[in-house]
C-alpha cells in the first residue's frame, strides 16, 4: 500500500464533509453537525481560507483528513497550529495514517515559524486520548475549554449591544 498526503481543496469538500459526518457518528454526535459540503468550500478551503486541510490517500483511495487552522499564543510570542478534525477511515486504522497526517502538518506549520500545535480530544474518547499520548501530544490538565454556541454566543453578543457604549 502507498500512502500519499496532499492539500484538501474545495473540490474535496463532499469528501470531507463525509468523513466529518462518519467522525461525528463515531462520536455519538453527529446530530449536532450542520455544516454542509458548500460551508466547507466556502468558508474553509476557499481563498482568505478559515481553515486547510490534509488529505490522506493509499492507493488513491481516501483514507483519512486533517482539517487545522493557525493560530497564534500571545504568550508564547509565536504561530502554532490547531487541529480541528483528525478522522481516519476505520478500514485504514492502524497504518499510522493519523501520525502521519499530524507530522506533515506539523512539519508545514514550522516552516512558516510555528512552534507548537495544539487540538481538543472528547471525553467519551479515549482510544483517541491514548493515540495523541502515544505519539507526544500531551493533555494540560490546567487547560478547559470553554465554549459559547447557539443561544450562549448570540446573548454574548447582545450583551454588547445593549451595553454601554465604547
Amino acid at each position: 500500500m502507498t500512502l500519499h498526503l496532499r492539500p484538501a481543496t474545495p473540490a474535496d469538500a463532499p469528501i470531507l464533509h463525509g468523513a466529518l459526518l462518519r467522525l461525528g457518528d463515531h462520536l455519538g454526535t453527529g446530530a449536532h453537525i450542520a455544516s454542509t459540503p458548500h460551508d466547507l468550500a466556502t468558508h474553509g478551503l476557499a481563498p482568505g481560507r478559515a481553515f486547510e486541510g490534509l488529505i490522506a490517500e493509499i492507493d488513491g483511495r481516501f483514507a483519512g483528513m486533517c482539517l487545522y487552522l493557525k493560530i497564534f499564543s500571545t504568550w508564547l510570542g509565536r504561530p502554532g497550529v490547531y487541529i480541528q478534525d483528525l478522522y481516519v477511515e476505520a478500514e485504514f486504522r492502524g497504518l499510522k495514517v493519523g501520525e502521519r497526517l499530524l507530522a506533515r502538518v506539523a512539519t508545514l506549520a514550522r516552516a512558516e515559524g510555528a512552534t507548537h500545535l495544539r487540538l481538543a480530544v472528547d471525553d467519551d474518547n479515549p482510544a483517541a486520548q491514548a493515540f495523541y499520548d502515544r505519539i507526544g501530544i500531551s493533555h494540560y490538565p490546567s487547560d478547559r475549554i470553554h465554549a459559547a454556541y447557539g443561544d450562549a454566543f448570540a446573548n454574548l453578543c447582545d450583551r454588547d449591544e445593549t451595553g454601554d457604549p465604547i
